[in-house]
């Protein structure tokens, strides 16, 4: 009997021996990246604070269909400094698994912290445009576009037309002229929010890099010191542009931020609004009924002036020390390879994609301006990630200086010189 008990119990720690043994060599659904039962989470730190809240419907939607994959959002943008924040969250040892970057300056700052993306199956589908600002040079690719975005002045077609603005003005001289009349016919011209560094200093700003002959020549030209902005025509042109706005402004723009000026243009309160297409989804959620259109950003009479600077706003990369790597790259390839990723791209984030299996559906007003600018080949680089680290935020910086009449515009010429010479 004894003998009979210590078999049936050898027995029993045989099948549970076989029985873990199993288990532990168990997955979970195919493209889940986890063992089953096992949940991880991703942290995802990212600057668009315009679709932070579709960004999160879209993680639902994805954790529902991967139940052992949650993913933190945080998101950082607007009036903040993201790439600061992004430095304080490595420093601190909370790196995150996702975020985003800019490219070219921006990647090599940080390439050492990227994962290789070159083998993933969105790779194929990826616009040419979209490759560059990420292509390392060793040639492999460190990051997936966002989208891809365009800006200028965005105008209010009703009240253009209210003011008897029959033509969109395409130069200098037509932008002055409908200001004129804006204002004559009791209307704000323009919305201006100088309060934030990223609006003048970067996206202002680039439009006189931007207007070069070769703007990726002029700038290898001023880092090597052949090529200089002071006395350079296109920066002495961007002072027409700069005193329009400011002359046809709405009332204190130096400490008007972004969430005001984008407000007051969809109020109604100013006809025309410097920003781009991503401004759509918090203009239409205050004025669904809005009709506008993008204006070019003309420092000249002359007919390379109508032309709206398009490009790749910022890129998702991974973190390559990620504990969950697999999982974070299923997350953007579901973006843009999944139904319900695809349909929250175009139609929930309102974005031109920057891919060709994605169709642009559900486009606004201001996407459909881009796409139109971009078909008709009007379209100038976005150059500002090609500038020195913490460039622009002191050109910003000087732009205040000028638009508060503390300094004149040699002045400023001057003072972009003398930020790019130290920051090279």
């Amino acid at each position: 009997m004894k003998k009979a008990w210590l078999m049936c119990l050898s027995f029993l720690l045989v099948l549970g021996i076989l029985a873990g043994c199993t288990s532990e060599g168990t997955t979970s659904e195919p493209g889940d990246g986890t063992t089953d039962g096992e949940v991880v989470t991703l942290n995802l730190f990212q600057f668009k604070v315009e679709i932070a809240d579709q960004l999160a419907e879209m993680i639902k939607e994805f954790e529902a269909e991967h139940p052992n994959i949650k993913v933190k959002l945080e998101t950082v943008g607007g009036g903040a400094d993201y790439g600061a924040a992004l430095k304080a969250k490595f420093a601190s040892g909370e790196e995150p698994d996702i975020f985003n970057n800019g490219g070219f300056k921006e990647l090599e700052l940080w390439q050492e912290k990227l994962a290789d993306l070159s083998e993933e199956a969105w790779v194929e589908h990826v616009l040419p445009i979209g490759k560059v600002p990420m292509t390392g040079t060793d040639g492999k690719l460190y990051g997936m576009p966002v989208n891809l975005e365009g800006y200028g002045f965005a105008y209010n077609k009703d009240l253009f037309e209210q003011a008897g603005i029959t033509e969109a003005p395409k130069t200098v001289d037509d932008l002055k002229a409908a200001a004129q009349k804006l204002k004559d016919a009791g209307i704000t011209p323009f919305a201006a929010g100088y309060g934030e560094w990223w609006v003048i200093g970067q996206h202002l700003l680039n439009i006189p890099f931007a207007q070069q002959d070769d703007p990726v020549a002029f700038i290898e030209g001023l880092y090597a010191g052949t090529e200089s902005i002071v006395g350079n025509e296109h920066f002495e042109a961007f002072k027409e542009v700069l005193d329009t706005e400011l002359g046809f402004a709405n009332d204190n723009p130096i400490t008007t931020d972004y969430n005001t000026q984008v407000t007051l243009f969809a109020s109604g309160q100013a006809a025309m609004l410097q920003q781009g297409n991503w401004t759509e989804n918090m203009i239409y959620e205050i004025n669904p009924d809005m009709s506008m259109g993008f204006l070019p950003i003309a420092m000249t009479n002359d007919a390379s002036a109508d032309r709206l600077p398009v490009g790749v706003p910022n890129n998702w990369v991974v973190n390559k020390n990620s504990e969950n790597l697999e999982e974070a790259k299923l997350f953007l390839d579901w973006m843009v390879s999944s139904e319900t990723g695809k349909r929250f791209v175009t139609e929930e984030f309102k974005f031109i994609p920057a891919f060709d299996n994605i169709e642009p559906n559900g486009l606004g007003d201001l996407g459909l301006s881009i796409l139109d600018y971009s078909k008709e080949d009007k379209t100038i680089p976005w150059t500002w990630f090609r500038w020195p680290d913490g460039a622009n935020q002191e050109f910003a910086a000087a732009i205040q200086e000028y638009a508060a009449g503390k300094i004149d515009y040699p002045t400023l010429l001057e003072k972009f010189q003398q930020s790019w010479d130290k920051l090279k």
